[in-house]
């Protein structure tokens, strides 16, 4: 006889369908299923960085190529290819919507961790997580291999310049130093 009439809030709204609730699950869930930037570059151009890593346990293979734009040094376009597990397709495909944008050094500084929590990869599947890292700084390595002069960071977090130190050079400092001292 009697009827109440009530509308559903977002909490409860989010009870009734657990994936509205859980954010990052729904996004592992849609990087797995729609991956984004799959593809790969001409590995011969010069703005452009590969990484090729894989992890043996499981046979993962992910390569992660990042186009660099010169004026200001950021990664302008990205592609990758996984061949792998859904976490691992997932992790390459988060990773490159997460790093475009950003400077060398900026992408040269993101860790597994992130990427995992980000993606609630479960504890068995935090490799796919560190082949990601690991793809990221391959691809920045590389791009600083054919180009030296934009070289920056060292890609363990510090933005300084790597020192470079000629070995001869320091080896006869160091002899003639201790000639002297003794």
């Amino acid at each position: 006889m009697f009827r109440r009439m009530f509308t559903l809030g977002p909490r409860a709204s989010a009870m009734l369908n657990p994936l509205q609730a859980i954010r990052p699950a729904n996004l592992s869930i849609n990087s797995r299923n729609n991956p984004r930037n799959v593809g790969s570059m001409s590995k011969g151009d010069v703005d452009v960085g590969t990484g090729l890593v894989g992890a043996p346990a499981c046979g993962d293979v992910m390569k992660l190529q990042i186009r660099v734009d010169k004026d200001s040094n950021t990664i302008s376009d990205v592609k990758f290819k996984t061949f792998g597990c859904g976490s691992a397709i997932a992790s390459s495909s988060y990773l490159t919507e997460l790093v475009r944008g950003m400077t060398l050094e900026e992408a040269g500084k993101i860790r597994n961790t992130e990427i995992a929590k980000e993606l609630c990869l479960p504890p068995v599947k935090l490799h796919c997580s560190m082949l990601a890292e690991d793809a990221i700084k391959s691809a920045i390595s590389n791009y600083y291999t054919k180009n030296p002069k934009s070289r920056s960071t060292d890609l363990s977090g510090a933005t300084s310049s790597m020192p470079n130190i000629d070995a001869q050079k320091a080896s006869t400092e160091s002899t003639s130093a201790q000639n002297t001292a003794g």
